[in-house]
């Protein structure tokens, strides 16, 4: 960390900031919201339990980069913000901080201004953040992808020939994402649950969440040219949780041979909060030891993976309390974002401000840490018990899954709040 960040992490807010909070001044997440009285979807910053509208200061971004750029501030979603680039990134945070912060009174000294400029979260109806043209879903968590290869193909074939040297993904729906909040319900589709009998069409059997980040991507590109891995970097805007939905016996019959679709496509949560890679850099941690080395263009010395500390819980009938039923974290990845880029553009696909790229199912080593149903009931063979007698191997109606991811600093949190959805019964056939 340079100096100036560090006197900027040192920094405290005019606005009360509990210690448990995901949002404190080292944050700053962007997100999109609206009120009752006001229902435009405008761009605001959380901090603590508020938010900083961003649309009402927007004049007071008077960098050399943003002062005229002021009115990506104005619009409804982050996609023009993001498509600013890193430098106008790095500006509108340093503004941000310097805004909030207890020594300057150009906020926190105008009560007019901070009385239209300060919204209680608790009055917003939050948005996705971005508008997403492109979603794509990568595999990259070796722990999760070994788990599922050892339960349909065995120890020794757990792994497909190509999963250490390229981020295997697919092209998801970005139809289907939503935010935090929003209800899925249960989809409809064929299933073959006695494999000497021909298919039926049904409700999913076997619903399932999958904890998994997601990064939103920056700066557009051209068609035919490739991201190089020392450009990456410049193309990544911030993270989200994301809970990738799956109908695990959909999935399993129509998968071969072109992978997920109608098993996937029903539905893709993300948080509404998106924390940026500044925010992130004091947690970087080591990468995964990668073996074999990949290829050159997929080689990158510097590290870039992250210690977020992830945990999933289920809330339903029975239950006092969310129950916990996994502890994992975003470091258990192979493959880091950068790589998961530079791969997705070396085709010369061009991306967009705003794509939305999905890091997988998130499983550590331990039991308690897979990051899906799937495995914590181990197919189907295991009872995951929850409390009060309440027990579960997938997901039932009316089951509400929460997922949060946070990193710890010294006295505080970098957070991304709650990652959360409702099941709903499927609709009658």
């Amino acid at each position: 960390m340079n100096n100036s960040e560090s006197s900027n992490f040192d920094k405290m807010s005019f606005i009360p900031v509990s210690p448990e909070s995901h949002f404190p001044i080292q944050n700053l997440p962007y997100g999109v919201f609206s009120t009752a009285d006001n229902p435009q979807q405008r761009i605001g910053v959380a901090i603590g339990d508020q938010i900083l509208d961003l649309g009402v200061v927007k004049s007071l971004f008077e960098g050399p980069v943003l002062r005229n750029q002021q009115n990506v501030f104005a619009e409804s979603a982050l996609n023009a913000f993001m498509g600013l680039g890193r430098a106008a990134w790095s500006e509108a945070r340093q503004t941000i901080q310097n805004l909030l912060s207890a020594d300057t009174p150009t906020l926190r000294d105008n009560a007019s201004l901070r009385e239209r400029a300060i919204v209680p979260q608790s009055s917003a109806t939050m948005h996705v953040p971005a508008r997403i043209g492109d979603y794509t879903d990568f595999y990259s968590s070796k722990n999760h992808a070994f788990n599922v290869g050892v339960m349909f193909r065995g120890k020794d074939n757990a792994l497909m020939p190509n999963w250490t040297h390229i981020p295997v993904g697919y092209h998801g729906r970005a139809s289907s994402v939503v935010v935090s909040g929003t209800p899925i319900r249960r989809p409809n589709g064929q299933t073959r649950p006695d494999e000497t009998q021909p298919p039926v069409f049904t409700a999913c059997k076997l619903f399932d969440f999958e904890l998994e980040m997601a990064f939103l991507t920056g700066p557009a590109t051209k068609l035919g040219e490739p991201i190089p891995m020392d450009k990456v970097e410049d193309h990544i805007f911030g993270m989200v949780l994301m809970n990738d939905w799956s109908a695990r016996d959909i999935q399993k019959w129509e998968y071969v041979p072109l992978g997920p679709f109608l098993g996937k496509n029903f539905g893709t949560t993300v948080s509404p909060w998106v924390v940026t890679m500044d925010a992130l850099k004091p947690f970087v941690t080591k990468n995964m030891p990668q073996d074999p080395k990949p290829l050159p263009y997929l080689t990158h010395e510097d590290d870039y993976n992250f210690d977020i500390s992830l945990e999933v819980a289920i809330m339903c009938d029975g239950l006092s309390s969310p129950a916990t039923i996994c502890r994992s974290n975003f470091s258990n990845m192979y493959w880091t974002m950068k790589q998961q880029l530079a791969h997705h553009t070396v085709t010369g696909c061009n991306i967009n401000p705003g794509d939305l790229m999905g890091s997988g199912t998130i499983s550590g080593e331990m039991e308690d840490s897979f990051g899906s149903m799937l495995e914590l009931c181990w197919k189907g063979t295991k009872t995951i018990e929850l409390e009060n007698g309440v027990t579960r191997k997938f997901l039932k109606d009316g089951d509400e899954v929460i997922m949060t991811g946070f990193c710890n600093g010294n006295g505080y949190k970098v957070g991304f709040g709650t990652c959360v959805g409702k099941v709903l019964p499927a609709l009658p056939m």
